[in-house]
């Protein structure tokens, strides 16, 4: 399906979770398509070791079935989404390309559920341990103020608050009262600085570093 798209090329396959590690590690890929359930090293396991080992590298998830807990767990490990095995071709491709697009492949409704869950799951340690500069109420505390918040324009904030909201580009933009090419532009830069792969793994970011006020979690 894939070797037939014009804008696509397939560089490589894998039979399971480890050799599709040792292939990452040759081919250095834009994208792996992972499925969840494999022999040798589950599809979770392996996409943990590629985001370490290639953080840059975005992994979507091929399931069979919606499970939010299994899902949440992908996230956490690295995944910028998934595709459920049942959708059309049209959609597993589209899906693809957003995703290459820097677009999430998760509509903006799942995209919060799951955040929400992964903010429940993670630990709290760095939340205690990274000052925030941009939180007024812990200004002063003599905390070190993330690095990587730190490189991020006051506009890139902005754009990475709404962007952890779960909003798309297009409702940033409108929220913004910036053009969407504009708002694709900072996505872009706030993903570079943040040293991740994708917008979904920039709201995780965002999150674990507490950028969002608690109210909001």
């Amino acid at each position: 399906m894939l070797s037939g798209q014009p804008d696509l090329e397939v560089v490589g396959e894998a039979a399971d979770g480890q050799e599709a590690v040792e292939l990452c590690r040759r081919l250095r890929p834009d994208l792996v398509l992972m499925d969840v359930r494999m022999p040798r090293m589950d599809g979770l396991a392996a996409t943990r070791t590629i985001k370490q080992e290639h953080p840059h590298t975005i992994v979507l998830v091929l399931t069979a079935l919606e499970e939010p807990n299994r899902l949440s767990e992908a996230l956490m490990g690295g995944a910028g989404g998934y595709i459920l095995k049942y959708e059309s071709r049209q959609q597993i491709l589209e899906a693809i390309r957003v995703v290459l697009s820097g677009e999430s492949a998760l509509n903006p409704g799942l995209a919060t559920r799951l955040l929400r869950q992964v903010l429940d799951k993670a630990p709290k340690k760095e939340e205690e341990s990274v000052g925030l500069a941009s939180s007024p109420a812990r200004e002063g505390e003599g905390r070190a103020p993330s690095p990587a918040l730190e490189s991020l324009t006051s506009r890139e904030m902005e754009v990475l608050r709404l962007l952890a909201r779960g909003k798309t580009n297009g409702q940033i933009a409108e929220s913004l009262l910036l053009s969407l090419s504009t708002v694709k532009k900072h996505v872009h830069r706030v993903i570079s600085k943040l040293g991740v792969s994708d917008r979904v793994q920039a709201a995780i970011r965002a999150i674990e570093l507490g950028l969002l006020p608690e109210q909001e979690r």
